[in-house]
């Protein structure tokens, strides 16, 4: 039978621990050449736009995920829908059985938050005086979730171009997670404050200065998604050590996009995909001062490793509502 999962079934079973150890593993094996690049489809569509990404991976034995997002920044106030809503398919790759649909809004939050706290692992200084979350959004939560499982930030800012939102997060956030978050009244002071930053925004134009930044600093560049949005300032990129999830897919969607169409950047300067670091391949930070930025757009490999792991859990823990396709 094909198992329904529903956004509460995700949410229970794929706790940011589970996700961050299947999505490391994800990176390893494409850096390890275990698995094939996974593929991406995007179209733009009226206000919004859908894509599909799509990958394959091997745990107890062969998958195929495919996962089919809409991405509609203005659903909030125009609506009262979420800004991304959509559904993971996972096949058994061996003999093409549908095994699961899940929900993929969670699962693209939890597995976009698994990436940002990997790469924080491998490049974020050891000692972390303060963390900056931009964008108090569905992603927030998520990222600053994950992230304290690898680091622990003495105090944490939030900053949103709204203020009441910030405040709002700051005070869940802080009941929620026991850690000491508060809303940043002005951008720039907040990111020369933090040595770790998450950018989770919809910008359309860059925010993230270079001027902003401090020696040392790392930051996780989540929002650009596709190539109408940007969030870091592309001579930033051009100043620091940049590493992707992939650098072809960045190029053509990310920030580093906007950097070599301005020309700040060519491709070639890219130090690394993330798995290469992962993998030992590549090195992870080389001093205390490095400056360095995740170009962070977001996979098919993240959204099949964690496709896989909450359909195992689900069978384990039997979660999910079966029914047959074919019927």
């Amino acid at each position: 039978m094909t198992l329904f999962l529903s956004r509460t079934h995700v949410e229970k079973l794929l706790t940011p621990e589970v996700c961050i150890d299947a999505v490391e593993d994800a990176f390893r094996q494409l850096a390890q050449g275990k698995v094939p690049p996974p593929g991406i489809l995007g179209l733009h569509g009226g206000d919004g736009s859908f894509h599909v990404k799509a990958g394959l991976l091997t745990a107890d034995r062969p998958y195929f995920a495919a996962k089919i997002n809409a991405n509609f920044p203005h659903n909030g106030p125009r609506y009262g829908l979420p800004t991304i809503q959509g559904a993971v398919i996972l096949f058994d790759s061996a003999n093409g059985q549908p095994l699961a649909i899940m929900d993929s809004m969670a699962i693209t939050a939890l597995r976009t938050a698994a990436a940002s706290a990997v790469a924080a692992k491998h490049l974020a200084a050891e000692e972390c005086d303060a963390a900056l979350i931009c964008g108090c959004g569905a992603q927030a939560l998520p990222q600053l979730h994950a992230l304290l499982r690898v680091r622990r930030p003495r105090r944490v800012y939030a900053y949103d171009q709204d203020p009441k939102k910030a405040a709002a997060f700051a005070v869940s956030a802080s009941r929620e997670l026991e850690v000491d978050v508060m809303p940043a009244p002005d951008l720039a002071p907040a990111v020369a404050a933090s040595t770790i930053v998450v950018t989770c925004t919809t910008a359309r134009r860059y925010f993230i200065a270079r001027d902003m930044v401090r020696p040392g600093t790392f930051i996780a560049a989540v929002g650009a998604d596709h190539d109408e949005k940007q969030e870091i300032d592309p001579r930033l990129l051009a100043d620091a050590t940049v590493v992707t999830d992939l650098t072809e897919q960045a190029a053509a969607i990310g920030d580093l996009h906007h950097a070599i169409v301005a020309g700040t950047m060519v491709r070639e300067a890219v130090h690394a995909e993330l798995g290469e670091i992962v993998a030992g391949r590549k090195r992870g930070r080389a001093n205390a001062q490095e400056i360095i930025v995740f170009d962070s757009t977001g996979t098919g490999l993240q959204d099949v490793a964690a496709a896989i792991a909450t359909y195992r859990r689900a069978v384990d823990q039997r979660q999910g509502a079966g029914f047959h396709l074919a019927a």
